[in-house]
């Protein structure tokens, strides 16, 4: 076997951090949009989501999308404009500071927000009940952790 292969080999048996957490997050992309394409939404894509997990039902700005988010101001206007385009957001002035706009949903918007929330419930339900509920909940406590670390500022 040769030092590339005894690598792959190793890499399968005991994955680092960054491919199992890639791993689960386009496992749960691919769940989660084609579920929700199968309910009506069939023009969504997992980069949508980079907006949509963060969207208040009542409205937010897009430096706030972006900071919760992780992303950079001008992804997050592509990806604002796209859904706008799809009929999921629209921008309004926001009432606290006329010069600002909020993000906000749609009726389309709405509905999907609210299929995104009970598909996300049912996916982390059956893996509650895969492994237990308190190791779910500790498994989930344990990855904020180790997310809120890595996404700290580094000295």
């Amino acid at each position: 076997m040769t030092k590339s292969e005894r690598r792959s080999e190793r890499k399968r048996r005991d994955p680092d951090l960054g491919v199992l957490v890639g791993q689960l997050l386009f496992a749960f992309q691919d769940e989660l949009f084609a579920t929700l394409a199968a309910q009506g939404h069939p023009d969504l894509r997992p980069r949508h989501g980079i907006i949509l997990a963060y969207l208040d039902a009542e409205g937010s700005r897009a430096t706030e999308l972006a900071r919760q988010s992780g992303q950079h101001k001008q992804v997050v206007g592509k990806l604002i404009d796209e859904l706008e385009a799809l009929g999921y957001v629209e921008r309004r002035p926001d009432p606290t500071d006329r010069r600002a706009k909020l993000v906000a949903p749609t009726a389309l918007g709405l509905d999907q927000m609210a299929r995104s929330d009970a598909i996300v419930a049912a996916i982390e339900a059956r893996h509650a009940q895969a492994v237990g509920a308190e190791t779910y909940r500790a498994f989930k406590a344990v990855l904020r952790e180790v997310t809120e670390s890595q996404r700290a500022p580094r000295p």
